[in-house]
């Protein structure tokens, strides 16, 4: 079974393929598998107020252009101080709410989102500091009548001062209590058994499974 995931995101790519890895009647293929170049649209599909509607918007746009069975997720960390900031905004929160310059991209917009996370947290003792990061995949193609949703979540607090190589995005400021550190500190194994994605996609790939 092919399964095209809509994601530009090359470490969401990566965690993705290995989760799905474990389901080997599932053949995952990247945008750039099929052949799909980036268009300007995509900016756009995102721009809704939900993790539920982006990740359907993303899904239909992409098998639209493919034909092919696809999953796009959206996916963020909510943060209680912040009133469940900064959300569906994730990648963007120092472009939205910072000073940040619109053409940072890659590692670079990571640095400026963590900086703007941890300077809107300044005054905030840890024990207040709790967040849950969400992933919400949506799952479309013609054989589907209608559109079916996966959602993962995994708790963590923020942290100051970031700790570990591993991972991307927020990862190093998000500490596990669980393991007592932080998801950027955990091995690919022990990340994929708690993310939010590693739940979300684990839905996904015991679906495709009962369906081969």
């Amino acid at each position: 079974m092919e399964l095209l995931v809509a994601t530009r995101n090359l470490g969401k790519m990566k965690e993705i393929r290995r989760i799905l890895a474990s389901f080997p009647d599932c053949e995952v293929l990247g945008l750039e598998d099929v052949g799909i170049e980036y268009h300007s649209r995509e900016e756009g599909l995102e721009s809704f107020e939900t993790f539920k509607e982006n990740a359907l918007s993303k899904a239909n746009y992409f098998s639209g252009l493919s034909g092919l069975l696809t999953v796009a997720d959206d996916s963020g960390i909510s943060v209680d101080a912040l009133a469940g900031e900064p959300g569906v905004r994730s990648r963007r929160f120092a472009l939205d709410g910072g000073s940040a310059s619109f053409d940072l991209a890659g590692q670079a917009l990571d640095d400026a989102n963590n900086r703007h996370l941890i300077e809107s947290l300044r005054g905030i003792p840890s024990k207040g500091r709790t967040a849950r990061y969400v992933c919400l995949a949506a799952l479309v193609g013609n054989q589907n009548s209608k559109p079916l949703f996966f959602r993962g979540e995994a708790l963590g607090l923020i942290v100051d001062i970031p700790a570990g190589s591993g991972g991307f995005g927020y990862d190093p400021h998000v500490f596990c209590e669980e393991l007592g550190r932080t998801y950027a500190q955990m091995t690919p194994e022990e990340k994929d058994a708690r993310s939010h994605r590693g739940t979300a996609f684990r839905k996904v790939g015991s679906y495709l499974a009962k369906r081969a």
